[in-house]
């Protein structure tokens, strides 16, 4: 599959994230320590200082809490998605995403507003979680 965009990096410490992905599940790190949940991914918590994480599947559900609406691409690939929103979204679970929000028309949408993810599987190795305005 060919997919004309820029593609994230995979670094290591994200790789459980990616890996996640790929099945449609949004993970986030937890930390063993002292239960905080976290993003972005990190060796030791940003609470208690301590190194034992633990993966966990998020829920996929939460609220917009900052948005732009594009109207000038980022990048040349973009161009064909104008106007398109990139949104700052507050999981349930606590952690925030930046990501793009998807299914809307970009003058509906507010902060607060209740998203769910949906997955962009834009190549055989990489998925990309976007979200929508959540269902009812």
């Amino acid at each position: 599959m060919t997919y004309g965009k820029p593609l994230p990096k995979i670094y290591a410490d994200a790789r459980e994230f990616r890996e996640g992905c790929l099945e449609h599940e949004l993970r986030i790190q937890k930390c063993g320590g002292c239960g905080h949940l976290r993003w972005p991914p990190a060796f030791l918590c940003p609470r208690c200082l301590s190194r034992d994480t633990q993966w966990v599947r998020a829920s996929g559900r939460g609220t917009v809490y900052s948005y732009a609406v594009y109207h000038v691409a980022f990048d040349e690939a973009f161009k064909g998605d104008l106007p398109y929103v990139v949104a700052l979204v507050a999981l349930e679970e606590g952690p925030h995403l930046l990501t793009n929000l998807v299914e809307c028309d970009p003058g509906a949408v507010s902060c607060d507003m209740a998203v769910e993810v949906v997955w962009d599987d834009v190549t055989e190795s990489v998925s990309l979680p976007r979200f929508r305005p959540a269902a009812g």
